[in-house]
């Protein structure tokens, strides 16, 4: 059941004063209904997670009525398509992640894309991967794990959580920048992908930090390297990709919002300036960091530039790597 986010009491007692005072026509300035959130994927995913968080913050803030609906599958055009589907007036929002910006290479005869059909609001976190391997693999170190795949071309496994995730498109980017050639395992259920890799089924995967650390804490997983531009605090002993010798596989997985295309530059400028109020509490900076994500923010135009950018860079990784639907 989708949960409603609510203002607080006084807000809406606030409200109900204005509506009863006699000889007034109460205004219906934006929004004046209940927003609606479509995420891509499904409950207790970080798009999930960090939507609900906004819509908690925006109900508190804003005295905003909002709802957020998971609409996952078809490489996240059933979100596109639900979102799209509505008047573009600000009430059904969507949900954006760096997947969303794979699908026009994956499915080039959609429909639908994000960088058309959908105008930006704003970038709202940020997070970064590290390389995992099964503790059996004989291998201390990113350069350690090339020379094994170039020495074994096309017999070592990497995991993901599913086709076309994060986890799947930085393993074929690897693979492409490190010249070698591994055979992709998607997976269904993230801890069977885990349970898997730890067991030596699959040999290695990247994987957000967060549901790692203690198992590279206890042994139970080897960390190789970050993709992150600098080291991280929860893994401070573990390499950059920099230090480890591919600084272009620096790469953040990001989650945004977005409206339907042709909303008005009035609605899209409030939604940022109410989230970018958000995002700079230091109590939602504290809640992104436990799930290892980080606020990002900015405006509207940053967010599109940065999509665009996004889509052609994985359009010649899809290309390159010949990745196509399974």
């Amino acid at each position: 059941m989708s949960k409603i986010y609510l203002p607080r009491r006084t807000f809406l007692l606030g409200s109900l004063a204005g509506l009863l005072l006699p000889g007034k026509v109460a205004a219906q300035p934006y929004p004046s209904n209940l927003i609606r959130i479509v995420v891509p994927t499904s409950a207790g995913t970080p798009p999930d997670i960090i939507s609900r968080l906004i819509a908690d913050g925006l109900a508190v803030n804003e005295g905003w009525r909002l709802v957020v609906e998971d609409r996952p599958g078809a490489l996240q055009t059933i979100a596109m398509n639900d979102v799209s589907g509505h008047p573009a007036d600000g009430y059904t929002l969507l949900t954006m992640s760096l997947p969303m910006t794979v699908t026009p290479s994956l499915l080039p005869k959609t429909e639908i894309r994000p960088d058309v059909d959908f105008d930006p609001v704003i970038k709202i976190s940020k997070s970064y991967t590290v390389l995992v391997t099964t503790p059996s693999l004989p291998v201390e170190s990113l350069s350690d794990l090339v020379a094994l795949l170039k020495s074994k071309p096309g017999t070592l496994n990497f995991s993901s959580a599913g086709f076309g995730t994060p986890s799947h498109l930085i393993g074929e980017l690897f693979a492409l920048q490190a010249g070698v050639h591994a055979t992709h395992v998607p997976y269904q259920q993230f801890s069977q992908a885990i349970a898997d890799l730890i067991g030596g089924n699959v040999q290695y995967m990247f994987v957000t930090t967060l549901p790692v650390i203690d198992l590279i804490a206890t042994g139970k997983l080897r960390a190789l390297a970050v993709t992150a531009p600098t080291r991280i605090a929860a893994l401070r002993d573990v390499p950059t990709v920099i230090e480890a010798g591919l600084p272009d596989l620096v790469t953040a997985d990001w989650i945004g919002l977005a409206a339907k295309r042709g909303t008005s530059a009035e609605i899209t400028s409030q939604l940022n300036k109410a989230i970018n109020k958000v995002l700079a509490e230091p109590k939602i900076g504290a809640s992104l960091n436990k799930i290892g994500a980080v606020a990002v923010g900015g405006t509207a135009a940053e967010f599109g530039e940065g999509i665009r950018t996004d889509i052609a860079h994985w359009a010649k990784v899809v290309k390159d790597a010949d990745i196509k639907l399974p």
